[in-house]
């Protein structure tokens, strides 16, 4: 396996690095302080992006830091996962930088289904525009009424009569549908239900304004509602569309799913090793400031082991991911379906024990939002129920494993 860099690779990692550093993490108090005044509580229907995003935004792109994560040279930065692994890293340092290169979730997976899936017309209406920035998107699979961690039991409807295609069912946790930019989603909804279990679903594409698609309410984690993006509840009510806003064609939903997961999992992976190693480095330093018992807190000796089992930790995280990234760029998803949920499991757990120690490093001040560390322990611990629960892929790693002493 080969993880070295290109000479471009290196140039946009050093790059993207830089500006996380001089801009994204100096902005991000303020960010934190404009959001309490952009986005009321329960009137999320009010919300706003604050003007330094854009202006960041703007910066970035004109520096041509822009749509990394896509790997066409035209569209996008043109490099391979293992290339964008790097980028990615570097953007993790920071919770609001992925926003700030065009290279945020679910845009990100949306973009690339459309790239890979989707038709002429539907590129032009809704890739162009996501590409540009001007549009932000949501994706709505999980339903408040299944188990959603099985995909299989996903019940909302999205039939086939005629040249339409009628939506109806309940999503939740759609992530984006907050956002004052969002215009489209992605709506997964069972379409055959004859057919074998994972050619009975098909992806649609909706705009928001669609008759029928109501967004009733926003839903908090741990009392946060992830303002001004939000995961919203949504009710599709006899949503009614041409059947060409059907992406791939009729029942081919888990097949884009298959193609959307494993890059979005490099990206969500690698981001969480940025933050750990932030984060490790916010410990330390805290730790090496405050004296205890005759002496600075990292250098008691539980404290000494524990920084060492999380640089390991780290670090066979990242070969993990590294080494994923590579199989998907010489083998495909197929062939690293094992590796794509071993690192599903391993980063955010990872990053999730860095910032419980930082946490406790800090003391009470870690529970407070005058630091990133309860912003990155959400992310940690939502990305270990995000795209699949810890289990689901621990089931999926044993049965192929143990399908390979059969």
């Amino acid at each position: 396996m080969d993880f070295s860099l290109s000479a471009k690779a290196r140039d946009y990692r050093d790059r993207v690095h830089r500006f996380v550093q001089q801009r994204a993490i100096p902005y991000e108090t303020q960010y934190r302080d404009e959001i309490k005044d952009l986005c009321p509580r329960e009137q999320w229907q009010q919300w706003q992006m604050p003007k330094g995003i854009n202006t960041l935004k703007a910066a970035a792109r004109e520096q041509g830091l822009w749509n990394l994560f896509l790997p066409d040279a035209e569209l996008g930065a043109g490099l391979s996962h293992v290339e964008y692994a790097s980028v990615a890293e570097a953007m993790g340092q920071s919770l609001i930088a992925a926003e700030l290169f065009n290279c945020n979730a679910p845009d990100t997976g949306n973009m690339e289904v459309l790239w890979k899936y989707g038709s002429d017309e539907q590129k032009s209406r809704w890739l162009q525009p996501l590409l540009k920035g001007e549009i932000r998107s949501a994706f709505c699979m999980t339903e408040p009424d299944v188990a959603s961690s099985d995909a299989t039991n996903m019940q909302a409807q999205a039939r086939i009569e005629g040249e339409q295609v009628i939506l109806n069912g309940s999503k939740w946790w759609s992530t984006g549908i907050g956002h004052p930019d969002c215009r489209v989603l992605i709506f997964m909804g069972l379409s055959f239900p004859d057919q074998p279990r994972h050619q009975q679903h098909s992806m649609v594409l909706v705009p928001l304004d669609t008759p029928g698609v109501n967004i009733e309410r926003m839903l908090s984690i741990h009392g946060d509602e992830d303002a001004p993006y939000g995961h919203g509840q949504v009710r599709f009510d006899k949503v009614s569309l041409p059947a060409d806003h059907v992406i791939l064609g009729p029942g081919r939903g888990f097949e884009i799913a298959q193609g959307r997961l494993g890059p979005g999992r490099i990206h969500h992976c690698m981001r969480c090793i940025g933050a750990a190693e932030r984060v490790l480095k916010m410990a330390i330093e805290r730790g090496m400031q405050r004296q205890a018992f005759g002496k600075p807190l990292m250098l008691l000796e539980g404290n000494r082991r524990t920084l060492a089992e999380l640089r390991l930790a780290i670090d066979q995280a990242r070969l993990l991911t590294l080494s994923t990234a590579w199989k998907l760029d010489q083998l495909g998803v197929h062939k690293a379906l094992v590796d794509v949920s071993a690192i599903k499991v391993i980063a955010p757990r990872v990053l999730q024990q860095v910032v419980d120690f930082a946490i406790q490093i800090h003391g009470a001040a870690g529970l407070s939002d005058e630091l990133p560390l309860t912003g990155f322990h959400l992310m940690a611990r939502s990305l270990r129920l995000a795209d699949g629960p810890d289990e689901v892929h621990q089931a999926m790693i044993s049965r192929l494993e143990l399908k390979a002493y059969r």
